[in-house]
């Protein structure tokens, strides 16, 4: 699988279809980029499009950090312009989930010459109060899981139970989905300490209203009605500071993509994208 290079940091990303219009799909806190998966992605080539998913860094097969490096989120905006660079992409819509939407803010922020249209999809503007989760899926955040080495079977519960709280309550996963899931990404990679780092850049990063307040491009936030994890005034928060941003709220909606919202995700993107025409 190709390789992009941001400095030192090397990024996995992998590339669907060859049409000329490319989005980039950005993922969240400790997520992979198979979190994107290949039938979500085929849904965008089949629409004329030329889908690309990467590892950020920290996470699945890109570069890991050690205890004590820091990095900006600006810096994982960078990475994202480094994939597009490797693949010979000029401008892209860009699409992110959770802290990947802060990461596509950040790609329009700083790079807007490279950027068509954005998706921010259960995200926030990191304004006061936009990334407050329940106390029950705050603590999915903090929480230890199992060693899966010495007990796998622990920490595939652990995965499952913790997915299914931020979840879906309107769209649940097929029988053994989350559990196959789980064991599909600790057997690609197991990298329980970057998203520590990722956190220390989302904080870092702050409130970007004002910056959000200069975008001059397409933009549709799309946002769970039932999101415990980064409540609906996160993505409230986002439309309203980016001139004529598109919200959609989605009841029955949490943070996380099953297979049952990739049309409704899918469309929110193709949105964007048509509008940048």
């Amino acid at each position: 699988m190709p390789r992009a290079r941001n400095g030192a940091v090397e990024l996995e990303y992998e590339v669907f279809g060859d049409a000329p219009e490319t989005i980039l799909l950005i993922n969240g806190l400790g997520s992979q980029m198979t979190r994107w998966p290949e039938a979500f992605c085929g849904k965008l080539v089949a629409a004329g499009y030329r889908a690309v998913r990467f590892d950020n860094r920290d996470t699945g097969l890109s570069t890991w950090f050690k205890a004590g490096d820091t990095y900006a989120l600006s810096d994982m905006a960078a990475d994202a312009i480094a994939v597009l660079d490797a693949m010979g992409a000029g401008r892209a819509h860009v699409a992110g989930v959770s802290m990947g939407g802060m990461i596509t803010q950040a790609v329009a922020i700083n790079h807007p010459d490279r950027v068509a249209s954005i998706t921010s999809i259960m995200s926030a503007s990191g304004a006061p109060g936009t990334l407050t989760p329940s106390p029950e899926a705050g603590a999915t955040l903090t929480a230890t899981p199992p060693d899966p080495n010495a007990d796998l079977e622990a920490y595939l519960d652990h995965a499952v139970r913790h997915a299914g709280i931020i979840g879906s309550p309107g769209y649940p996963w097929p029988e053994g989905g989350l559990r196959a899931r789980a064991l599909a990404e600790f057997q690609r990679a197991w990298n329980p300490t970057g998203s520590q780092r990722q956190m220390l850049a989302i904080r870092g990063d702050g409130d970007r209203t004002e910056r959000l307040g200069k975008l001059t491009i397409p933009a549709v936030v799309l946002h769970g009605a039932d999101d415990p994890l980064v409540p609906l005034v996160g993505g409230q928060s986002t439309a309203a500071a980016i001139p004529g941003a598109e919200l959609r709220v989605i009841p029955g909606m949490g943070h996380d993509l099953p297979p049952a919202l990739f049309d409704i995700v899918a469309d929110a993107i193709l949105a964007a994208a048509a509008r940048a025409r």
